[in-house]
């Protein structure tokens, strides 16, 4: 399994970002992909997730986040608006076969990328 982010950047408060996950060896339909996050001194948190019957969000990321798939591209996407200063943080591309599909359990999932950063201020 391969995850690559890309689209991090610094933007101004009630900005907005895309992120993009180009992704290989994922099987859609038995594997959950996300994304989560990790800010300065503070655990990991998983805040979108997706798999072939449900998406779902974390409390602070719901109306704000869309996660997005586009098979036919191997591309996980988040557009994030209305971007805080708190969403400042490392984000990457999760995936696992055989979790739990849920925000919380993202953050535990065994595969990831290796990040891009996201600034707010």
């Amino acid at each position: 399994v391969q995850l690559v982010e890309s689209g991090g950047d610094s933007v101004q408060a009630n900005g907005s970002l895309k992120l993009s996950c180009v992704f290989s060896g994922i099987a859609y339909g038995n594997d959950c992909m996300g994304w989560t996050r990790q800010a300065p001194g503070k655990e990991r948190e998983g805040i979108a997730v997706i798999d072939e019957d449900r998406i779902r969000y974390a409390d602070s990321v719901r109306g704000r986040f869309t996660i997005s798939l586009d098979i036919a591209k191997n591309t996980l996407y988040l557009q994030m608006n209305s971007l805080e200063p708190d969403d400042t943080a490392i984000y990457y591309c999760v995936a696992d076969s055989g979790a739990i599909c849920s925000a919380h359990s993202a953050a535990d999932f065994g595969w990831r990328g290796r990040g891009t950063q996201v600034t707010v201020s």
